[in-house]
């Protein structure tokens, strides 16, 4: 077995997947882990949001062991709702952030729906970057009522790609997900689909940050 590191902004933990697999690119084989940054979308009292990212990084770091999981909260990162003017020194906590999503291969957003939108402070998070974005991936991980947060995760769709990120098709979305605890109180119940919603997630992010880091990395090299 393989040891899988996952990353938050309080420590660092190792669990165990199987063999990592490689992929041949211009480069030869690329054995280095992708690096993939989970960032929990809300901050509001109460929220459910590290519940559900919980629940993907432990399936994430089962079924993918190339993956190196850096888990960025918003809550503890703090970022200023007031933007500085153009040319001005960022502010302290964004700058803090920065390396961890620069250095990140891949994101995936966890997120809810509020009022058939997302929440504002992952609006004020990802306007205060720009590169650290460009020309990686973006899955998306939604839960909410009867759309399971899918309409929130429709509009950020659309501010990813203006800053050239790469969102992928596949989702996945809980709905009603107040709903889904196990007899057990553990969450989510067993589902199948959603088994499979994981599988085809993971298997585009991972093929999508592996060609976009090789044409990244082919471009830096000129």
């Amino acid at each position: 077995m393989t040891a899988v590191t996952i990353t938050t902004a309080t420590g660092t933990g190792t669990g165990t997947a199987g063999t990592a697999a490689t992929v041949t690119g211009t480069g030869g084989e690329d054995t280095d882990p992708l690096r993939v940054a989970v960032i929990i979308g809300s901050t509001r009292d109460g929220r459910f949001g590290p519940t559900v990212t919980d629940w993907f990084v432990r399936q994430a770091a089962e079924r993918r062991p190339e993956l190196d999981l850096d888990i960025v909260d918003l809550a503890e990162a703090d970022l200023p709702l007031t933007m500085t003017g153009f040319g001005a020194p960022r502010p302290e906590p964004v700058t803090a952030l920065a390396p961890r999503l620069a250095g990140a291969d891949a994101f995936v957003i966890v997120t809810p729906e509020y009022n058939h939108s997302f929440p504002a402070v992952l609006k004020n998070a990802i306007d205060w970057y720009h590169g650290e974005w460009s020309r990686k991936p973006v899955a998306f991980v939604s839960y909410g009522g009867v759309s399971g947060g899918l309409r929130a995760v429709q509009q950020l769709r659309h501010v990813f790609i203006e800053l050239s990120a790469v969102p992928i098709r596949d989702t996945i979305s809980f709905t009603e997900f107040w709903t889904q605890f196990a007899e057990d109180q553990s969450w989510p119940r067993p589902s199948d689909n959603r088994d499979k919603a994981v599988e085809g997630l993971l298997d585009q992010l991972i093929w999508t940050a592996r060609t976009l880091r090789a044409g990244r990395r082919e471009a830096a090299a000129g």
